[in-house]
Formats: structure tokens, C-alpha cells, sequence
């Protein structure tokens, strides 16, 4: 399967550390694992931004999520994680996440997130205000 381009440049990388526990009877990282590697550089990508997700105030929610795999990972490879907001509306956004080998490049997932504006004091959607609309636009270095 030919791995698609991406359609901007990704400005955020999280390394992340495999565990003996991630390697499934394959000898390669367990696909569930994957979901974990990105969650987790979700979270540094919008602490990057500023965000803290407190679950008193207005935040991010995912609604949907989509993933491709491409190659397996294994235990000894260098893995990273690259996060990028794809694109943005009045109450969601678009982020795509590429779990690769740090060293040759080689994709071994590309995931599509998207996320809702949510009160969770008042449990409903909610718009993604402007300050979030122009910390995001100036982090990832274009208009979105």
C-alpha cells in the first residue's frame, strides 16, 4: 500500500520509548499500542500550546478517529510520533498523526483525529474560540 504525503509540515515530534509489553506474539508493537503512543503526544502537542486539559473548563473531545497502518514497529526501533492540526472549523478540528522511524522516516501508521469543542460543566459542544484558532494557526505556521 503506497503511503500518502503529508499535506503540510509537521512541527511537533514526540519521541516515545516501546516496552517489552507493547510487542505482541508477532514480535512487532500490538496495533492497540499505537492508539497510546498518540494519545500520549496528543497531550504534549496542545501542552505545547498552552492547553491543560483539566476537565473543568472548555477543552477538545474526541469524536472520531481513523487509522491506517503501513509497516509493523519493533521493540528496538526508534520511534517517534508527528502531530499536526490538519484543519480547523467553527466547533471541530482536524489532527493527523504519523507514528515513523525516527532514523529512515518509514510510516508505520498514519491516524486522522477528529476533535469537538466541549463544556463539560454543561455537557454539550461548543465553539473552538478565535485564541485557540490563532494559537494554532501561529504554532503550526500557517493559516488554518
Amino acid at each position: 500500500m503506497n503511503v500518502p504525503q503529508p499535506t503540510f509540515t509537521f512541527r511537533h515530534r514526540t519521541p516515545v520509548q516501546l516496552r517489552f509489553l507493547d510487542i505482541d506474539p508477532m514480535g512487532h508493537v500490538n496495533n492497540s499500542i499505537y492508539f497510546q503512543l498518540m494519545d500520549l503526544a496528543k497531550v504534549k502537542y496542545f501542552t505545547a500550546l498552552g492547553g491543560v486539559f483539566d476537565g473543568k473548563a472548555e477543552s477538545l473531545v474526541i469524536v472520531n478517529i481513523t487509522c491506517n497502518f503501513y509497516s509493523p514497529a519493533y521493540l528496538e526501533e526508534p520511534i517517534e510520533v508527528l502531530t499536526g492540526i490538519e484543519s480547523i472549523g467553527d466547533k471541530s478540528l482536524r489532527l493527523e498523526q504519523r507514528v515513523v522511524n525516527a532514523t529512515t522516516g518509514d510510516v508505520k501508521c498514519i491516524c486522522h483525529t477528529i476533535m469537538a469543542g466541549f463544556d463539560p460543566v454543561n455537557v454539550r459542544s461548543v465553539p473552538i474560540s478565535d485564541e485557540w484558532h490563532s494559537k494554532i494557526s501561529e504554532y503550526e505556521g500557517r493559516t488554518l
